[in-house]
């Protein structure tokens, strides 16, 4: 599938998406909820440029190379690949399933598929890997504020080591590389062990060349891969912003340390529920549960993941804009 259709069927799929949320929180009640936070509504809007920023900035750190000196692409660039890519997948069934492919493909007019493909995937991976060391974060940041019974104490422990040691796990992960590997273990699965041999046998140098990228990026690209996880831990950070700024909208006691936990909590249990589109009524979910866990009323919980979905569908259809714009 060409760059063209990819953008035609994912407009399509966007605007029906965001047809179906607006439907959904209905058009009033987006207005209403808009006024209720007033000007609030512009920093709780502007956080998000700030963390596409930090996004891009972590995506640029990998995507460039001194060796290539068509890696060097403009930041302007970047970040509208950032923006539009994650666009994609708000509204995709699967998260990430959608923008991934569309960052390749714009990339690799600029510098060819397999340096595309393994940018696109060292920042993924990134991404997620900043997630777990801010989560881990978290963790010692709640047993630091929150006054906790012994069951839970025990409970953040345990997390705290789940989390370190995927940590270690994604660190072997950038030593060894990663796709050859998978494939090897798919072969050794049924239903897919048959085409799993046949890619591997068929684009072995290319996932060869993938996992050199990966290994170079932690080897001999460490400060680069220091930056671009500055950079994303940085913008985990900044996202409790948008939780604070409601809070204060609607008159809510809140802390930036509870924020920081809250925002942290209500990700994790998103993310574990990953496939839902626009993770809906997930959200909500999380959030109340971490408001309850800081001594906050839950139900507020509701106010703010709607707050959170309007943000979303604003920077859906600038995210859609843009693509249009980057198609003329």
């Amino acid at each position: 599938m060409n760059s063209k259709a990819y953008k035609v069927i994912f407009m399509a799929l966007g605007i029906v998406t965001l047809g179906f949320m607006i439907y959904k929180l209905g058009f009033h009640e987006i207005l209403g909820n808009i006024e209720k936070t007033g000007i609030w509504f512009l920093p709780i809007i502007g956080s998000w440029l700030v963390i596409y920023g930090l996004n891009a900035l972590a995506f640029r750190q990998i995507i460039q190379e001194p060796a290539l000196p068509e890696s060097d692409l403009p930041f302007s660039t970047v970040l509208r690949l950032t923006i539009t890519g994650y666009a994609i997948n708000y509204v995709t069934p699967f998260v990430a399933l959608g923008g991934e492919p569309y960052r390749i493909m714009e990339l690799k007019k600029f510098m060819g598929i397999h340096k595309a493909t393994s940018s696109v995937l060292l920042y993924g991976m990134m991404h997620v890997f900043s997630h777990i060391v801010f989560w881990v974060l978290s963790i010692l940041l709640i047993l630091a504020v929150l006054p906790m019974e012994s069951t839970m104490v025990i409970g953040c422990v345990v997390g705290f080591i789940a989390g370190i040691l995927i940590i270690l796990w994604f660190l072997s992960i950038y030593k060894k590389g990663f796709t050859v590997n998978t494939f090897l273990l798919l072969q050794k699965l049924p239903f897919v062990k048959k085409f799993a041999a046949n890619f591997l046998k068929e684009k072995s140098e290319s996932l060869h060349e993938v996992d050199d990228q990966i290994r170079m990026l932690y080897e001999q690209r460490k400060p680069r891969f220091l930056m671009a996880l500055f950079y994303e831990i940085l913008a985990r950070v900044v996202t409790c912003a948008e939780i604070y700024f409601t809070a204060v909208a609607i008159g809510l006691d809140m802390t930036v340390s509870q924020a920081l936990i809250i925002s942290s909590a209500s990700s994790l249990f998103a993310n574990i529920i990953f496939f839902f589109p626009m993770q809906l009524g997930v959200r909500e979910g999380g959030l109340a549960l971490a408001l309850r866990s800081v001594g906050l009323p839950a139900e507020t919980g509701i106010f703010i993941g709607i707050i959170m979905r309007i943000r979303e569908i604003v920077w859906i259809i600038f995210g859609f804009i843009l693509m249009r714009v980057s198609k003329r």
